[in-house]
């Protein structure tokens, strides 16, 4: 699977539509990849906050419109990261959503654990209530969302439903670092998955400088590529039976004897 994972910045004084212009720019650059991925809340920039509600949009909104065109002309799946998702009732969600290479809803997930050290989004977002895993072309993939990376239980449940790729966007700030590169590596090995990690780069709204350092590791740790602290592309060539090998050779999902609950995780999803 050819992958190249999307580090974008998100600065304060550029606006959501110049910015959806400049990742598409990007984006193009990727051509060749299967699987296209950008950050989380990059349109409107994680820690800009106060623009939550006025950047919130629908899943027919522009971002996820400019993603269909970007899908359709790199023949690709292009997962969009994720954006301020408002619903028919008003409320609020950071939604993960995953194109397929004709441009319809593939995927997506509404971010359970939404994130409150630091920063408002508990305060302005509604959790998610569900998980699931997309069927694709390029075989079964999960999403989780930044935060979500603390929550190994959230990720033995899309284990549980098939998983074998999960996509991580996030806004990871740089004074965790070592967390992020730690806890993208544990979650691989841990839950014998690939993980494709995309983090945000830059100086976003308050001074919060982003850790970059995107990453993919596959199911021993070993990291296949990771990215430096700016904006940039990152692309890799992946093979993907790694995980059926690694699960056969050391069967610790087999070996598992007291099975995680995931019933509070009910919803099918999209």
């Amino acid at each position: 699977m050819k992958v190249a994972l999307v580090q974008l910045a998100s600065p304060p004084d550029e606006p959501a539509a110049d910015r959806r212009v400049r990742a598409g720019r990007l984006v193009e650059s990727a051509r060749g990849a299967e699987l296209v991925v950008l950050p989380e809340l990059w349109a409107a920039g994680y820690f800009s906050f106060e623009a939550y509600p006025d950047e919130a949009e629908s899943l027919d909104g522009p971002t996820v419109a400019a993603g269909r065109e970007w899908a359709r002309s790199l023949g690709a799946y292009v997962h969009l990261g994720s954006l301020v998702e408002k619903d028919a009732a008003g409320r609020l969600f950071n939604t993960a959503v995953l194109l397929a290479p004709d441009g319809t809803i593939a995927h997506t997930y509404r971010k359970v654990h939404v994130f409150g050290y630091a920063s408002r989004e508990a305060e302005l977002l509604t959790p998610g209530e569900t998980l699931s895993v997309a069927e694709t072309e390029l075989g079964p993939i999960g999403a989780t969302t930044c935060y979500d990376l603390r929550f190994p239980e959230l990720w033995r449940g899309l284990v549980d439903r098939g998983a074998k790729t999960v996509v991580v966007p996030a806004a990871w700030p740089a004074a965790r670092r070592e967390h992020w590169r730690m806890f993208t590596s544990c979650r691989a090995v841990e839950e014998q998955v690939l993980v494709l990690a995309v983090n945000a780069a830059g100086t976003q709204h308050g001074g919060v400088e982003l850790a970059g350092a995107s990453r993919i590791v596959d199911p021993w740790g070993t990291v296949l590529a990771e990215a430096g602290a700016g904006e940039e592309v990152l692309r890799c060539e992946i093979d993907q039976s790694i995980v059926d090998t690694v699960r056969a050779e050391f069967p610790v999902l087999a070996d598992r004897r007291w099975p995680v609950s995931t019933a509070d995780f009910t919803g099918a999803g999209v």
